[in-house]
């Protein structure tokens, strides 16, 4: 065999040799632990379905690695075998990698898909970075809302709270400008009456019924409105080629009515203000939603917080009045006090003055009587001594009465017979009776008690004052007089707000009840008949009369008795029953004479 000696070597054959088997050394190990990290990748990888194609490949490189080994006994002279596990070698790798090949072009389809899941999870991640974006804004949003709610909230000053408002909204949102329109109940309109930046005068109106301000009443979102709008032109710099996005809000204006101290007031909304708010002028931003939502919850807060403010200036300007009318009745009650000391300081005066020369008088005619009169003269005298001696009486029941309003007086109380009290209280009145042919009827239950404790005098004055009435207003007829212990079922008939008898065994409420058949009581005239010096309506012209101080003065001594004292009248012509009840002591030997006598 012939060699080509065109070209002269530069190098020796065996340098030449031990190049190339460093080399395949060198490629033999690189394959071989290619090998090893595709064994491993697939044995840990998670992914299955290409197991196959890993192992395949791997076998590829390792009988790659192995027929580069196999050079290394090739390159020199070789035995039989070396050659025969070369082509073994060889062939296996080109088995391999054909069906490498096949296999990989099976998964191509699957490499290609790659990129579009590439370009889906680019867009997830585009979209989870806006939901990041507008939860980090709601945060935001949510946050000065907190913000906002607490500064409106921290103050109850109505125009305080407003400012802030429009302060806090203005820095949150940047805004160009922000105003609130106050509807004037008294022009029909509303008026500008708060704002950050505006060139108009406070005080600026406009007529409420625009069409856009009923638009914004009806609507409980904020919405947009035209630079045009009549509440958008509170700034006269507005560009009208690249005019700013502009929002209104309206703003429940909660008023109160019939306000109760107790129950509290009741919230009605009768009216709204409108917010407007304006983007910066140049016209390049919008409106969000979340910032829509912020002025609507920014709108809820100032309306509670209005509300709040005006319960608070309604309840002090109640309780202001209050207070006048406490200081009014204080005054009101000092002057009564002073002007019934001066009535008691004069009535006392008087009776005191009168009381002197009365005594003088009664003097002189006892001493009078005692000399040698003729019957005529005795007559007189003996007349004057009465008639003295009733003017004192009268006298002392005047000062006991001036007493009895100022609040002096005192029960003067005795151990007295209640019998014989009633009747002497008829015998005073029988002869008055018997000159209207009036019958008069005593009936003293067997129950009652001989004798009692308490003050006999104001018992009589009462007794004698409702018995009188009750001649004096009949005209013909019968008057009857019943007297019994009040039972305790009628005694819880009878309780009142002002009567609240108690059972108890040192003492027993005295029922007396006068009926007449005489014309009787209205039933308006039956609500005021305890009203000083009232005129009630009788059945003509000639019959009206009024008890005075009479039945006034009554009430007082039966409450001064720790009783109760009522009329009760079916109307003109039917009569009238008083009815008093009075709390009298219980005496030993009263009881013991009443077992007797039972």
């Amino acid at each position: 065999m012939q060699t080509c000696d065109c070209i002269e070597p530069q190098w020796h054959n065996e340098v030449l040799m031990q190049y190339q088997n460093l080399s395949d050394i060198m490629i033999a190990f690189a394959y071989f632990f290619i090998a090893l990290e595709l064994l491993y990748f697939s044995t840990r990888s998670k992914i299955s379905s290409y197991t196959r194609v890993l192992m395949l490949f791997g076998a590829f490189i390792l009988l790659c690695g192995a027929t580069h080994f196999l050079n290394l006994w090739t390159a020199s002279n070789h035995s039989i075998n070396v050659a025969k596990m070369m082509a073994v070698t060889k062939l296996s790798t080109a088995i391999v990698s054909c069906v490498t090949a096949l296999m990989l072009v099976e998964i191509i389809p699957d490499f290609l898909s790659l990129k579009r899941h590439e370009v889906i999870l680019k867009r997830k991640a585009e979209e989870l970075d806006t939901e990041k974006c507008l939860i980090i804004r709601e945060e935001e949003s949510a946050r000065n809302v907190r913000m906002l709610t607490r500064d409106i909230r921290s103050t109850l000053d109505k125009r305080t709270i407003l400012e802030t408002t429009l302060t806090e909204l203005g820095r949150i949102l940047d805004l160009a400008e922000c105003a609130l329109w106050m509807p004037s109940q008294r022009t029909l309109s509303m008026e500008l009456t708060h704002s950050l930046n505006s060139l108009l005068c406070f005080g600026y109106c406009v007529p409420i019924h625009v069409p856009i301000v009923s638009e914004i009443f009806n609507s409980a979102e904020a919405i947009r409105i035209p630079h045009t709008c009549p509440l958008a032109k509170i700034r006269y710099d507005v560009r009208t080629d690249y005019p700013p996005q502009i929002v209104a809000v309206r703003v429940p204006l909660l008023k109160h009515s019939n306000f109760e101290f107790y129950d509290g007031p009741e919230l009605v909304t009768e009216c709204y203000a409108i917010m407007v708010l304006i983007l910066p002028l140049n016209g390049l931003r919008r409106w969000h939603r979340h910032e829509l939502e912020l002025v609507e919850v920014a709108a809820d807060q100032v309306a509670v917080a209005l509300s709040h403010a005006e319960i608070l200036e309604d309840s002090m300007r109640a309780s202001n009045q209050i207070m006048e009318q406490n200081l009014a009745l204080e005054s009101a009650r000092k002057e009564a006090e002073i002007e019934i000391q001066a009535y008691t300081d004069f009535i006392t005066v008087m009776c005191h003055e009168m009381m002197t020369p009365m005594h003088a008088v009664i003097i002189l005619s006892s001493l009078l009587l005692e000399t040698e009169l003729t019957p005529d003269q005795r007559f007189l005298m003996v007349t004057i001594q009465k008639n003295c001696n009733l003017l004192s009486v009268l006298i002392d029941d005047v000062l006991d009465i001036s007493r009895l309003y100022d609040g002096s007086i005192e029960l003067d109380t005795s151990i007295f017979s209640v019998h014989d009290m009633f009747v002497e209280g008829m015998n005073l009145v029988k002869p008055i009776a018997s000159a209207k042919k009036l019958s008069v009827d005593l009936n003293l239950d067997k129950d009652l008690p001989v004798s009692a404790i308490g003050d006999r005098k104001c018992l009589m004055h009462v007794f004698l004052h409702i018995i009188g009435n009750a001649i004096k207003f009949t005209k013909e007829g019968r008057i009857s007089v019943e007297a019994s212990i009040a039972t305790p079922e009628y005694l819880e008939l009878c309780r009142t707000p002002g009567f609240s008898p108690m059972q108890s065994d040192s003492y027993f409420y005295l029922l007396v009840q006068v009926t007449d058949s005489g014309q009787g009581i209205t039933s308006e005239d039956l609500l005021r008949v305890f009203t000083k010096f009232l005129e009630y309506q009788r059945e003509s012209p000639h019959d009206r009369g009024h008890p005075g101080l009479g039945l006034a003065i009554c009430k007082r001594f039966v409450k001064l008795m720790g009783g109760h004292i009522w009329i009760r009248s079916d109307g003109l012509g039917k009569g009238t029953t008083v009815t008093f009840i009075v709390r009298l002591g219980v005496c030993e030997s009263s009881m013991e004479e009443t077992v007797q006598r039972g």
